[in-house]
């Protein structure tokens, strides 16, 4: 138990028992996620669905990070505006959304695109990274910031009919990074505004990211660190690739002056 331990009522017990009767998961469990930060870098069609599961599951504080506005073509998959919170700043709208979800959860939002030093202060006392943005810029900065402070970061894409999600345990010294899997230079961004996302897709995905999120914090189950899943809606199919820590990373290797 952590230093900040409270003691539940019953109102709380009846609201989380679902969970708390969860075999290895327990009131430590749930008292781990009272405890908990979050950092969540986007709240469109991804970090939608993580935002409210790891809101409604209990987690003590989330930051959000996005400085766009809600615009009417989002609403198809981005669940949590709604068309009242058009022209709104997403983090806002998000903000109203999640404290009707669970309004004991603290709710941080930042509107404002972040530098590496400004992100990596933030995400210095966070108990783990949720990538959901939708550009390799976005998610190379984002990996930088978590391998310099050695964060855990649990990053997922989708487009069209695929995703993949995966956590990258920076905690871990054998952990890969991001850059591991994909090299900083070359990489063409490519989003759904150009290519078009089916709606449960993004869902799914923001779902993994929620749910790897819970079981790193609470250390339940395997985590999907070392692992990149990759899911294909239209064959309803997952697959797993391995990966590796790459030892001539740019990011994480033994040469990096991170």
């Amino acid at each position: 138990m952590s230093e900040n331990e409270i003691t539940f009522n019953d109102e709380q017990l009846l609201h989380y028992s679902r969970q708390i009767m969860l075999p290895h998961f327990g009131i430590e469990g749930q008292q781990r996620l009272h405890d908990a930060h979050i950092v969540i870098m986007g709240i469109g069609g991804l970090g939608s669905p993580a935002a409210m599961y790891l809101a409604a599951a209990g987690v003590g504080t989330l930051t959000l990070v996005d400085f766009d506005t809600v615009d009417n073509s989002n609403l198809q998959r981005q669940i949590i505006h709604n068309i009242d919170s058009i022209d709104k700043t997403k983090v806002s709208s998000a903000r109203q959304t999640l404290l009707k979800i669970n309004p004991e959860t603290t709710v941080n939002c930042i509107d404002e695109r972040l530098t590496q030093d400004a992100l990596e202060e933030l995400i210095s006392e966070a108990s783990c990274v949720l990538d959901a943005t939708d550009n390799f810029d976005s998610r190379f900065l984002i990996n930088r910031a978590c391998v310099s402070r050695e964060v855990a970061l649990i990053s997922a894409a989708a487009i069209q009919f695929e995703g993949q999600v995966s956590v990258f345990d920076l905690r871990k010294k054998d952990s890969a990074c991001y850059a591991c899997l994909y090299a900083e230079a070359g990489e063409e961004n490519t989003n759904c505004s150009d290519n078009g996302i089916l709606a449960p897709v993004v869902g799914i995905l923001g779902s993994m990211q929620a749910l790897e999120a819970i079981k790193l914090i609470c250390s339940i189950g395997t985590t999907l660190n070392n692992r990149l899943l990759i899911f294909d809606a239209l064959e309803l199919q997952w697959r797993t690739i391995r990966l590796q820590k790459d030892k001539n990373c740019p990011v994480c290797g033994s040469s990096s002056s991170l």
